[in-house]
């Protein structure tokens, strides 16, 4: 009796090759410090998504007889000149350090990659005129453009993440343009093109989406630098405005009551260095993760 063959339908399905995304997500599990990063991100969000449950009392409500208390049971990171519990402003300012933080990078985004999409498509006079006023605005240092709009529009944590997004938005345009000016040229583009594909479903269907990875990594970069900007902004006035907390503001209190309050500063401090620290753990570990050529 002849023996049957086994059949493709008859045997077993061989494993599917994992896609672009599976086999990032593959290279950054093994980064332990961008994980870190991820984990410590995610728990900020996690702080600014429930500080009305999380905080142990009200951010704004006043003690006057705990003035400047010293970290307690009842005040785990100490009070502040007015005797509002430190703990509760550092968690309720986690929401405008992130809200910024994302807002602003998202301005950026909305701005820089449709302009540098043009700029390394269309070429020509429009890539000319778009680089040199990219060229000029990142001739100015980025936190200095973004207190001089954030202080032409007025003080308000609306007006910073507008600031710090148009300040941004250069780097993201100058990004944008050279990696559409790389990805345009490759084959599958020029055959898109010879087979009468329009300009625009060229440039959105075929050359956006193999330059996503890049900006992503950037994103996740200039969200840690937009956090710093916030702060800064709010330092000086410019940002969040009292009694809504934020970390720039705390800080900026703090620094009268630096000898005698020390955790007044401490704390907000400590807060922005592991927020910005994270996010760049986090982008160091996309950038590697989204390489085409990591194995």
């Amino acid at each position: 009796m002849a023996a049957v063959l086994p059949t493709p339908s008859m045997s077993a399905a061989a494993p599917l090759p994992a896609g672009p995304w599976r086999r990032a997500w593959r290279r950054l599990r093994r980064r332990k410090l961008a994980l870190l990063g991820l984990l410590v991100v995610i728990a900020f969000i996690v702080l600014a998504l429930f500080a009305p449950w999380i905080a142990p009392q009200d951010p704004i409500a006043t003690s006057w007889g705990a003035i400047r208390k010293a970290p307690s049971a009842e005040h785990w990171f100490g009070t502040d000149e007015i005797g509002r519990d430190v703990l509760s402003r550092v968690i309720w300012g986690a929401r405008a350090s992130l809200l910024a933080g994302v807002v602003s990078v998202t301005i950026s985004l909305l701005i820089g990659v449709p302009v540098g999409l043009a700029a390394g498509f269309l070429g020509g006079w429009v890539d000319g005129v778009i680089s040199r006023i990219t060229d000029a605005f990142l001739a100015c240092p980025f936190l200095i453009l973004a207190i001089a709009l954030a202080a032409f529009l007025g003080p308000s944590l609306a007006n910073a993440m507008v600031a710090i997004g148009v300040s941004a938005a250069p780097i993201f345009v100058r990004l944008t343009r050279g990696q559409v000016l790389g990805v345009k040229v490759e084959d599958y583009v020029e055959a898109a093109r010879a087979v009468g594909n329009p300009p625009l479903r060229i440039a959105l269907r075929h050359i956006l989406p193999n330059i996503m990875a890049p900006l992503m990594v950037q994103a996740t970069l200039a969200i840690a630098a937009a956090v710093i900007a916030e702060a800064s902004l709010s330092f000086l006035g410019l940002g969040q405005q009292p009694p809504t907390p934020s970390w720039g503001s705390m800080l900026n209190t703090a620094k009268n009551f630096i000898d005698n309050a020390p955790w007044m500063a401490i704390w907000p401090g400590v807060s922005i260095f592991l927020l910005v620290l994270s996010f760049n753990l986090l982008g160091d570990g996309l950038r590697d993760a989204l390489d085409p050529r990591q194995r």
